[in-house]
């Protein structure tokens, strides 16, 4: 629901890896987002109407993403799709951060921030590689773990940060949690957790998957 910078880019995300996809959007030209190479199903009304999200194919749909620029509309489009269709994976994008958490608390997924919005919406929607466990209320700072490669082990978390612009907040060894210093070297079996600016941590995942860079 809703097809602006968002709708449109998450949209074509959902369809480039294969899912099937119906937009809805009150706006016609509104779909000109989607590009010409888009196959999935445009609707025009609201999304939060019974009869347009049944148009779309919410009786059959595993997930919605509610990403118009109406707090309102969107939770309300939220809470039929669970409420009423049943539809279990649903997120919902609430502008207002206080009220946001409130919908968190109610079990209804949301994002409240705007540059890391396609990437969380992503996440949530098809379950895929949930890394990220933790996001300050801002959206500016993630944590997440790293699946380290075979080649990290024996280099210091100095250069893992330095490949991967991110910080090392701690480490889980042999089942205990250790705070890492500027000495600390990467062992086999490590569970790597890492700091990362908004828009880095998918670079910093993919970065500490591969061979280290040669020095």
């Amino acid at each position: 629901m809703g097809c602006g910078r968002v709708g449109s880019a998450l949209a074509g995300a959902l369809t480039r890896i294969g899912h099937e996809v119906a937009v809805i959007d009150r706006d016609p030209t509104a779909f000109h987002r989607l590009g010409p190479n888009f196959t999935g199903r445009q609707v025009i009304g609201m999304g939060f109407d019974r009869d347009v999200l049944v148009e779309a194919g919410i009786e059959k749909a595993d997930a919605l993403a509610a990403v118009s620029s109406g707090d309102n509309s969107n939770i309300i489009s939220a809470r039929v799709a669970r409420e009423t269709f049943g539809v279990e994976r649903v997120v919902a994008r609430i502008y207002d951060a206080k009220r946001a958490a409130v919908y968190e608390r109610l079990g209804i997924p949301t994002v409240a921030t705007v540059p890391w919005t396609t990437d969380r919406f992503l996440h949530t929607l098809i379950h895929d590689n949930e890394l990220t466990k933790w996001r300050d209320p801002s959206g500016s700072v993630a944590v997440a773990r790293l699946d380290i490669g075979e080649g990290w082990v024996g280099k210091g978390v100095t250069a893992l940060e330095s490949a991967t612009k991110s910080r090392v907040a701690f480490i889980i060894r042999f089942g205990a949690g250790l705070l890492p210093d500027r000495k600390t070297v990467i062992q086999a079996d490590d569970e790597v957790w890492i700091a990362a600016v908004d828009g880095m941590v998918a670079e910093a995942v993919a970065l500490a998957s591969n061979p280290p860079p040669e020095d």
